[in-house]
C-alpha cells in the first residue's frame, strides 16, 4: 500500500498528479491544502474535486464510483509554516503512514524580493525534509525544481546537480536554486529524493486543459501584440521551452513509484532541438487568437529592446493603473525571453520513456493549449 502527501494540489504540476495517482490501485493521497480566505478547507477540495470531474474523467473512472473519497482527502497545512503548518494529529498520522511525497508547491512569481522567494521555495523544502525522515515507511521524495536553476548558464543545461556559480534572471530562479543546494546536500547523506525540473509549464496535451493560467499564457498575450498594441522588442533567434502538465506528472508519478530513480534529476521539457522559436509563437498566437475572437487585426512594428521599453513607457502613462502595472513588469520578462533557451534533456527522455512515460508532440501542445486559453477568455 502506497501513502502519499502532495503539496501544490491545487498548482498546475500538483492538479495533474493527483488524478494519477487515485487511479493507481492500492493508493491513498493526503492533498497539503491551506483554506481561501472566506471558506472552509473543504470548500476549496470541492472545487478542486469539480476540476478534476471535468478535465480527468478517464482518470477518476478508474477510481470507481464514490471511491475517489476514500483515497483522496485534504489535510489542513501551509507550506510557508513551520512544519508545513500541520496540526500534531495530522503530522503524527503523517509520520506513520506516509511512504511518498511530492512537493510542487511554490510561487512562480519573478518579481518577489528574494527573502519572499524564499518563503515559497526554499523553507518549505526544509520542512518537507524534516517531515520525511520523521516518517517511519518512507520510500521516496519527489522535488519539483526548475531548469531555471541554470540561471543564465551558456549552452545547453546539463542533467545533473549544477555547483558553479552563476548569475539569475530573477528571485525565483535564485531561491529554486537554494532549495536545490539544500536536497543535493541531503541526497548526498543518503536521503532518497529525485528532483524534477520542468521548463515552462502548459496545460494538458490532449485537451489544453489547465487550472491558472500562469506565465506562458502572459507572454502570448504579449507576443500577441494585444497589450502593447502591436509593438514589439526583436525577438532575433529567442527560443521557449514548454511542457505540457500531463506529461510532467506522468514523469514525476512514475519516478515516484521506482526507487532506482532516488538520487537523480529529471529535466522535464521539450529539449535544445524542440524549443519554440518566439518569431513562429508569435505567428501561431497571433493567428489563433484573431481565429478565436480575441483580437482583431494589429500592426506589427519591431523595435530594439530599449526603444521598445522607452515607446511603452511612454504611452503606460495614458494607461488605467492596471495596464500601467503590466507594462512595470515587461522588464522581467523581456529579460527572461532575451537567449536562446536550451535545456539537456536525452538521458531524461531515455529514462523516462524507460518508465513508459511517451514525449509530448510540441506542435500538438501548442494549439491545444492556445485553443483552451481562447475558448476561456469568450
Amino acid at each position: 500500500m502506497a501513502h502519499y502527501l502532495v503539496t501544490g494540489a491545487s498548482g498546475v504540476v500538483g492538479s495533474a498528479i493527483v488524478p494519477r495517482l487515485a487511479a493507481l490501485p492500492d493508493t491513498t493521497v493526503l492533498v497539503l491544502m491551506r483554506p481561501k480566505k472566506g471558506s472552509d478547507l473543504h470548500t476549496r477540495f470541492a472545487e478542486l474535486i469539480a476540476f478534476w470531474n471535468a478535465h480527468y474523467p478517464a482518470e477518476l473512472a478508474a477510481v470507481g464510483a464514490g471511491g475517489f473519497a476514500a483515497r483522496v482527502r485534504p489535510v489542513s497545512g501551509e507550506i510557508t509554516e513551520p512544519a508545513l503548518g500541520l496540526g500534531a494529529e495530522d503530522r503524527e498520522a503523517l509520520q506513520r503512514a506516509c511512504t511518498n511525497i511530492i512537493h510542487c508547491a511554490a510561487s512562480v512569481r519573478m518579481n518577489l524580493p528574494l527573502d519572499e522567494a524564499r518563503q515559497t521555495a526554499l523553507y518549505p523544502v526544509a520542512s518537507v525534509i524534516e517531515l520525511a525522515k520523521a516518517c517511519a515507511n518512507l520510500r521516496k521524495v519527489e522535488f519539483v525544481s526548475t531548469v531555471g536553476v541554470g540561471g543564465r548558464w551558456r549552452g545547453p543545461l546539463p542533467e545533473r546537480w549544477i555547483t558553479e556559480p552563476r548569475e539569475f534572471h530573477n528571485t525565483y530562479e535564485a531561491s529554486k536554486a537554494e532549495a536545490e543546494d539544500l536536497v543535493h546536500k541531503e541526497v548526498d547523506g543518503g536521503f532518497p529524493a529525485t528532483v524534477h525540473r520542468p521548463s515552462m509549464v502548459v496545460g494538458d496535451a490532449r485537451s489544453g486543459a489547465v487550472i491558472h493560467f500562469q506565465i506562458f499564457y502572459f507572454i502570448c498575450e504579449f507576443l500577441s501584440g494585444m497589450r502593447t498594441f502591436g509593438l514589439f522588442p526583436r525577438l532575433g533567434e529567442a527560443t521557449l521551452d514548454i511542457v505540457p502538465n500531463d506529461y510532467v506528472a506522468a514523469a514525476i508519478v512514475a519516478a515516484s513509484r521506482n526507487v532506482d530513480t532516488a538520487g537523480s534529476i529529471f529535466h522535464l521539457c521539450s529539449g535544445p532541438a524542440r524549443a519554440l522559436r518566439l518569431v513562429e509563437l508569435r505567428e501561431t498566437v497571433r493567428e489563433i487568437f484573431r481565429r478565436g475572437g480575441l483580437m482583431g487585426w494589429t500592426p506589427k512594428i519591431d523595435f530594439t529592446r530599449e526603444n521598445f521599453m522607452r515607446v511603452m513607457r511612454g504611452v503606460a502613462t495614458f494607461l488605467p493603473e492596471r495596464e500601467r502595472r503590466a507594462v512595470n513588469t515587461l522588464p522581467i520578462y523581456l529579460d527572461y525571453l532575451a537567449g536562446i533557451q536550451q535545456f539537456g534533456n536525452d538521458d531524461s527522455t531515455r529514462r523516462l520513456t524507460s518508465l513508459g512515460v511517451a514525449t509530448p508532440d510540441n506542435d500538438q501542445v501548442l494549439r491545444q493549449v492556445l485553443d483552451y486559453y481562447v475558448k476561456s477568455k469568450r
